[in-house]
């Protein structure tokens, strides 16, 4: 069986972990697998560029200005399909798609003519919205129907001056259902309830949880304190995001329960920062880790995980700290209860503060220890790399009766 992938990325950031590693799932059991990338570089060996960095700066820019994604990259998008006819998969699985390196119109009307079977895992809900990948911190639900009017218009993916999301709504309806042998996998089963009210609702409709490589993200002794410049003493209570900015919900919540915690507690927060000053002094900041074993170790090395993000489809994060034996304390909000099990940590009230600090005091009494080996049997049990990949292998045999 030869399977096509088709990503933003390969081989870095959550998604193009998630590509490589089903990639040498497939290779493992003799198999083949190409990725298809958009942005940034790669060492996976099997692996094709969309596109220039001229055409990704382009298309990005003419998304900025005339309010459109996936209209451009006309180019690039034709080179892929050359490149596909030349390898000839036998199923194509499609990924993150927006990140202005795709042209939708050409590569949905290829899809259709080949009519051979597509494995769409959605890992946001970009695919059935006029433009947003997040809708309900605004409370927007347009997309059943139809979109327009969009009130966040200047967020993801940003658009300078027009409001072209009823359009986007429509041509991505029409060019996203021309497909006949799709089956759509959400992250998680929250995202699937929210699949079966769109427009893809026409689809198979089949969840798979994202996986945590339980030999890099695994419990272990850490003495880095000192490194991050945290006291020997302190009760981490520790938070991670690709980006913390002043207009982001989630480290304002943290600023504000940072301010009622005793003496002998530390927020540490992981992650690139949008403005510069925007973690005040009182809580402890480490830049973006790129270095997952690192990551891991600064997982271990906390009492407690919290995670105050009101709008995840999955939440890998959470399950990474999980793995590594550390509770986590989450929103009741999307898809975020899933991830913490029974015994793990915590479900609190959406941005009650006073709640999250009575959940970080009840495991700080209790003691980690009482909850790690629930955590790491958590994620052996739901998000075991093996048994995930397998459900995809699975599903590409299914597809295409091989």
């Amino acid at each position: 069986m030869k399977v096509l992938q088709i990503n933003s990325v390969c081989g870095y950031g959550s998604t193009g972990r998630s590509a490589t590693e089903l990639a040498h799932a497939l290779l493992a059991q003799g198999d083949e697998c190409y990725v298809a990338y958009g942005q940034g570089t790669t060492t996976y060996k099997n692996s094709f560029k969309i596109g220039t960095k001229i055409e990704n700066h382009l298309h990005n820019a003419c998304s900025r200005l005339f309010g459109k994604q996936g209209y451009y990259t006309k180019n690039g998008t034709s080179r892929l399909i050359r490149f596909i006819q030349e390898i000839q998969p036998d199923v194509f699985h499609l990924c993150n798609l927006h990140g202005n390196y795709l042209n939708l119109e050409v590569l949905f009307e290829y899809l259709a003519k080949t009519n051979k079977p597509i494995v769409w895992t959605l890992h946001d809900c970009w695919a059935f919205t006029g433009k947003c990948s997040h809708y309900t911190a605004i409370g927007c639900y347009k997309w059943q129907t139809q979109c327009n009017h969009c009130p966040q218009v200047k967020e993801y993916p940003p658009s300078l001056f027009f409001d072209r999301s009823e359009q986007m709504f429509t041509d991505k309806k029409n060019w996203f259902t021309a497909v006949k042998n799709m089956t759509i996998v959400p992250v998680s089963h929250w995202l699937a309830g929210e699949v079966k009210q769109s427009f893809l609702a026409k689809y198979p409709v089949v969840p798979i949880y994202n996986w945590i490589d339980q030999k890099v993200f695994k419990p272990s002794h850490s003495n880095d304190r000192k490194q991050y410049g945290i006291d020997r003493d302190a009760f981490i209570i520790l938070g991670v995001s690709a980006g913390w900015g002043k207009d982001n919900g989630k480290l304002h919540d943290f600023i504000k329960f940072s301010k009622m915690l005793p003496y002998d507690m530390q927020v540490v927060l992981v992650g690139g920062t949008k403005e510069p000053g925007c973690i005040p002094g009182n809580i402890v900041h480490i830049p973006y880790v790129h270095e997952t074993r690192e990551l891991a170790k600064i997982y271990s090395m906390a009492d407690v995980y919290v995670h105050l993000s009101t709008e995840d489809t999955f939440g890998k994060v959470t399950a990474e700290a999980l793995a590594c034996g550390t509770p986590a304390i989450v929103y009741n909000s999307t898809a975020c209860p899933e991830v913490v099990g029974e015994g793990c940590g915590f479900v609190v009230e959406k941005r009650n503060v006073k709640q999250v600090i009575q959940a970080i005091s009840n495991i700080k009494l209790a003691g980690k220890q009482a909850f790690s080996s629930k955590c790491t049997a958590f994620v052996s049990e739901h998000f075991n790399y093996q048994k995930n990949t397998v459900e995809y292998l699975k599903l590409y045999k299914k597809v295409s009766n091989i």
